[in-house]
């Protein structure tokens, strides 16, 4: 049986649609590593303000403004030297008709309602003995024009209150988020737990060591590990024997531990397709996409975990990622859909006129070039950052023609 790449993307959907639901709540350090592009699961509440204490914005002198109502060029006023404040100093109070020296985000003293940059003084810098501690230094400072109460200070909670929503549930935590989440005095937040995922490759050809006569390097399996750990899910690797009892009995272990399987290879027309084998009497659906590369697909639901079947030609394999699986990791993950930009081929290229193609291509110097059709080649996979799209019914692309990619980078 053959469907469309839309019906089986819809098919893939209604699977794992339940088992994003059922994902739950994972309580993450905000210092974790791991916080960077996860979804929260609950809105998010502050627990400080932002600024948690009234603060300077410059460096400067904290002064009561009525002490400088008089001020002038002409007439300037000189204050005695207060105690120094510097950021991490607790609050301490204003003597009136003094000047404290005060530092950037150094908490603004009781007492003081406007702060005075430091260039701003009549002698433009602070006393030296102000630069070697945080005590009371001597002598005074003289400034020549009134200052507006609230000048340069940074009230606390201006940013945001205690109690306000910082982030609400579903909020993809940027960097810039993590930021005021910590800002705000969270020390944990709930994210929706990562996907669990069993990265299985079949095939008795693959060795992750020593090469035996007739085997090859496992590709698949760094490959899509790769591909998968940038779309925030927990990956296991595992190489399933290629007989079908084997296959199930490990199958049967997984599931158990994991949310979803992604099996790799042993699902096209041959002799020896295990996974087609073993799946087929548990209810699994397999039939080939109008698609090339990745014809062959695969899926089926079990008692404890979904499964999808990917064909195990590297090029297929990655394609299948890309199409099927990338997208739906992408909604969970609150990301928007990549959106085709236009380039102009480089070349010429042609298709199969019956199959919708699914090419892969390079894009240099606001050209995209695009690369062979075969799934085996693995390097040519490599060079490529562009996926083009080539529907049933062209044949023929000429150079120069605008046609739509989709980048491989996302």
């Amino acid at each position: 049986m053959t469907c469309t790449l839309e019906n089986h993307r819809a098919e893939l959907a209604s699977l794992l649609k339940p088992v994003f639901d059922s994902l739950g709540t994972q309580w993450l350090p905000v210092t974790s590593e791991q916080l960077c592009d996860r979804i929260t699961s609950e809105d998010t509440f502050a627990v400080l303000p932002i600024p948690a204490f009234t603060n300077s914005q410059m460096d400067g002198y904290a002064v009561r403004s009525a002490d400088l109502l008089s001020a002038a060029p002409d007439a300037p006023v000189s204050l005695p030297l207060g105690f120094t404040a510097a950021a991490g100093d607790p609050q301490l109070e204003l003597q009136p008709g003094t000047a404290s020296p005060v530092m950037t985000g150094a908490m603004i003293p009781a007492g003081a309602d406007t702060v005075i940059p430091v260039e701003e003084s009549a002698t433009g810098t602070f006393p030296e003995l102000v630069r070697c501690g945080h005590g009371t230094p001597s002598g005074q400072a003289a400034f020549t024009a009134p200052s507006a109460e609230g000048r340069f200070i940074r009230p606390a909670g201006v940013d945001l209150a205690a109690g306000a929503l910082v982030a609400p549930a579903g909020t993809r935590l940027a960097p810039a988020m993590i930021a005021a989440l910590a800002s705000s005095g969270l020390t944990e937040i709930p994210v929706r737990r990562a996907l669990k995922v069993a990265l299985c490759t079949t095939g008795d050809e693959l060795s992750n060591g020593q090469l035996a006569e007739g085997q090859i390097p496992d590709a698949n399996s760094p490959m899509l590990a790769a591909l998968l750990r940038r779309h925030q899910v927990e990956v296991r690797t595992i190489q399933l024997p290629d007989d079908p009892q084997g296959f199930v009995a490990a199958i049967d272990e997984l599931q158990a531990e994991v949310d979803l399987i992604v099996t790799v290879g042993g699902i096209s027309a041959g002799a020896y397709e295990v996974v087609r084998q073993a799946l087929a009497e548990r209810g699994g659906n397999f039939h080939h996409v109008a698609i090339q590369p990745g014809g062959p697909q695969g899926y089926a639901q079990l008692d404890d975990a979904a499964v999808l079947c990917f064909p195990g030609n590297p090029v297929s394999a990655l394609l299948s990622a890309e199409l099927f699986l990338v997208p739906l990791l992408r909604e969970f993950n609150g990301l928007p859909e990549p959106r085709p930009e236009q380039y102009r081929l480089a070349s010429d290229a042609s298709s199969p006129e019956h199959k919708h193609q699914v090419r892969r291509a390079v894009i240099r110097d606001g050209q995209v070039t695009i690369l062979d059709p075969g799934s085996h080649l693995v390097h040519d996979l490599a060079r490529a950052d562009a996926l083009v799209h080539i529907p049933v019914g062209i044949s023929q692309l000429a150079a120069g023609q605008s046609i739509e990619t989709w980048s491989m980078n996302v």
